[in-house]
Parts: C-alpha cells; sequence; structure tokens
C-alpha cells in the first residue's frame, strides 16, 4: 500500500488503520494527500502499471468554498504558519480531544494547490473504468471540508463510507 499524507503532517496512517486496504496494489491518501494519491494513481495507470483500489480518507473538498473563505486561510497561514496550523490541526479533530501528530513540511503553495484542487467526475470515471475500485471514507462531524458537498459528490463516484459521529480523522472519540 502506498499512503499520502495531509497537508503539515507526516506519520498519521495509524488513525486509519481499520480502513485501510494493505495491498502492493492499494494507494490511500488522507485529506491533501487524497489529491496526491489520486494523481499517482492516473499516473500509474497511464505508465500501465497496476493498481486495484484507491482509499480517499476525508478527501480536501474546498470547491464548493467561498474565494473569500480561500483567501482568508491563505491569510491567516502567511501571517502564521506555526499559529494556522496548529488551529487548523485543532480542528481537524473536533468535536473531539486533539491527539500527537507529527508535522511534515509545508508551503503556502501546497495550502493554495489543497483550496483550489477541483475533483472531477469524469477522473473517477475513468479510474474505474481501468478496474479501479474508489472508496472514499467520510466522517459526519467534520469541521474542515464541506461534508454535504463532498458526500454528494464522491456518492456518484466511489463507495462511500459515511462514519456517524466521526472527525477528519474519522475518530469517534
Amino acid at each position: 500500500m502506498k499512503f499520502y499524507n495531509g497537508f503539515s503532517l507526516k506519520n498519521e496512517v495509524h488513525f486509519f488503520q481499520e480502513y485501510l486496504d494493505d495491498s502492493a496494489y492499494c494507494v490511500c491518501g488522507f485529506s491533501y494527500g487524497a489529491i496526491k494519491a489520486l494523481s499517482y494513481v492516473k499516473e500509474q495507470l497511464l505508465m500501465g502499471n497496476r493498481v486495484d483500489r484507491l482509499q480517499l480518507l476525508s478527501p480536501a473538498f474546498f470547491q464548493t468554498k467561498s474565494s473569500k473563505f480561500k483567501k482568508l486561510q491563505m491569510s491567516a497561514y502567511s501571517k502564521g504558519s506555526e499559529k494556522y496550523l496548529s488551529s487548523f490541526i485543532g480542528a481537524c479533530f473536533l468535536p473531539y480531544k486533539s491527539k500527537s501528530i507529527q508535522h511534515s513540511e509545508n508551503s503556502l503553495d501546497e495550502l493554495n494547490e489543497l483550496l483550489n484542487y477541483e475533483w472531477i467526475k469524469s477522473d473517477f470515471v475513468e479510474l474505474e473504468s481501468k478496474g479501479v475500485k474508489i472508496e472514499v471514507y467520510l466522517g459526519s462531524e467534520d469541521k474542515i471540508i464541506d461534508i454535504k458537498s463532498a458526500r454528494e459528490f464522491f456518492v456518484d463516484v466511489s463507495t462511500l463510507t459515511y462514519i456517524k459521529n466521526a472527525n477528519h480523522f474519522l475518530q469517534i472519540n
């Protein structure tokens, strides 16, 4: 299994063990990492490599958010990335207590990519036509993404698992 981390994170895969397929032909991504995982799978298939499953865990879904929201996020990060990330990670765990996580290098460009990424249904249709099983996991209490719009989008292009009372990290406590 190949796993892509969320924005500013590393080694968070342990939060998702109960959902992951450990096969060598599975690609997984959490939040921002879901964007990277999708890109990687498309690239692998173009090269003729085998991918059986794509698992997207709380994919970063901001395409329904206003440009004002996105500008505020970018501005807050620019003014103080450490404060921004602390607040962001805290919100990822809401409505529950934050847990310990490890950080990786991050940049304003990555945040911009995350906020402005456009999910396209035809990408998923193409993957499915090539035999890739697509699974998306969303938490009903996710305070990071537009959960209602994400659910409406992904229900048509994947096997969607909607986890009642789960946060962005798909945790229930």
